[in-house]
């Protein structure tokens, strides 16, 4: 299944459908405020192992992150942080960066393994954040990668809907996705650690 979205006013109805189908297990495929990407509602376990084979990788060993519509729902998933580290994010996010902080024992136990850290990211994206809000829990998020080593990340909606019809139970249209991924900021430490540096830059 395709279906159009637009940032500016995602219709409510089609919101609920995405989320009719991700409460069911199934796998979406998704705008972000940077690369598209590859989901499902973190508390069905099914879904998860399904997209981690996708990606040929361990649970718990991947480097998924969730996905979140703002920062209400973080002590949800990570030990205490200081009003430092809070303040930042808050500068920063909805915003395209991913941060790693200190998980705590609600993280569902196959996403932790022997990890202690969880990354979040609130995307500026209305329509990913208006499904979560909807569904009511973060949802996992990964990147959709392309074969072709030129073109690092998929942008085309349609051509993604072309290759992964499929493979994913549906794919969201929410016009050209970009090249480059989320910045990665590691904050498990008194001080912010950029792990990986893509899009934006992080504010203090």
């Amino acid at each position: 299944m395709l279906i159009k979205l637009f940032n500016e006013n995602p219709n409510p109805k089609d919101i609920r459908k995405v989320v009719e189908v991700l409460r069911e297990g199934g796998i979406i495929i998704y705008p972000t405020d940077t690369v598209y990407g590859l989901g499902c509602d973190i508390t069905n376990v099914k879904a998860v192992a399904k997209i981690a084979r996708l990606k040929g990788v361990d649970i718990e060993r991947s480097n998924f992150s969730f996905i979140c519509s703002d920062l209400s729902h973080l002590s949800d998933y990570t030990r205490p942080i200081s009003n430092q580290v809070f303040k930042v994010m808050k500068k920063n996010l909805p915003g395209p960066f991913t941060f790693i902080l200190e998980a705590n024992n609600q993280v569902p136990k196959y996403f932790k393994g022997k990890k202690k850290t969880v990354g979040i990211r609130v995307p500026a994206n209305n329509i990913i954040r208006e499904i979560i809000k909807e569904l009511g829990n973060p949802i996992l998020s990964t990147s959709i990668r392309d074969d072709d080593e030129i073109l690092e990340y998929t942008t085309d909606p349609e051509l993604i809907y072309e290759k992964f019809r499929d493979i994913v139970d549906l794919v969201i249209d929410g016009g050209y996705g970009e090249l480059v991924p989320s910045t990665v900021v590691d904050y498990t430490g008194e001080s912010p650690v950029i792990i990986r540096q893509g899009k934006g830059e992080l504010l203090l």
